[in-house]
């Protein structure tokens, strides 16, 4: 009696390229066999990438992005809702957090894209980190990326967060530059476990 509902149709589906075999062993990067030259400079700098993602960022998912992003479509966070929560539900024991929006940007936008992918999907999550105003991601080239800054603070400073295994989680995967600026705040809390995870690499 009951019927799915589908918010994507077939025809607009297959632009969206999955992500395949033929990927970086640490993050998933397109074309890659073994470690990809990004992972290679973190793994150089003592920090293991563990990540995973469902899309490739082609151009369609770069409309996608566009539209729910910066248009403001909030709700094509739902389009992906079921594949996210199918994929989460894999990291059992761990708990969920976002990648949070600086108060600046989430004003502007209206609404943070990452919590509302997670409510979409109906998975329960913990604000762990703020962001502080910076200047967006999107504006800035690979080097810049690379050369990010500490950007998060945590949300309490008291929390004790050592027996927490945590999945990050973000919209889009670049350099890896956010995750590992995120990471670097959890394990200065005594997090020794963190693994990441997006909608698109």
């Amino acid at each position: 009696m009951k019927r799915e509902e589908e918010w994507l149709c077939e025809s607009c589906r297959i632009r969206f390229e999955k992500v395949g075999n033929e990927v970086c062993s640490s993050c998933c990067k397109k074309g890659q066999k073994g470690m990809c030259e990004d992972c290679t400079t973190w793994k150089k700098n003592g920090k293991e990438v563990c990540h995973r993602a469902l899309y490739y960022y082609n151009e369609e998912m770069k409309d996608y992005f566009r539209r729910y992003k910066f248009q403001g479509d909030q709700l094509l966070g739902y389009l992906f809702a079921k594949e996210i929560y199918l994929e989460l539900k894999k990291y059992k024991g761990y708990s969920i957090v976002p990648i949070p929006l600086s108060q600046e940007r989430k004003e502007k936008r209206g609404f943070n894209q990452v919590t509302a992918m997670l409510d979409f999907a109906n998975l329960p999550y913990c604000q762990l980190l703020k962001k502080r105003d910076t200047q967006a991601q999107s504006q800035k080239n690979r080097k810049e990326r690379l050369e990010l800054k500490q950007s998060f603070d945590l949300i309490n400073h008291q929390t004790d967060l050592s027996d927490l295994k945590i999945i990050l989680v973000d919209d889009i995967y670049t350099t890896g530059a956010t995750i590992e600026r995120a990471k670097e705040i959890l394990n200065g809390k005594g997090v020794k476990e963190i693994k990441s995870f997006s909608l698109a690499r």
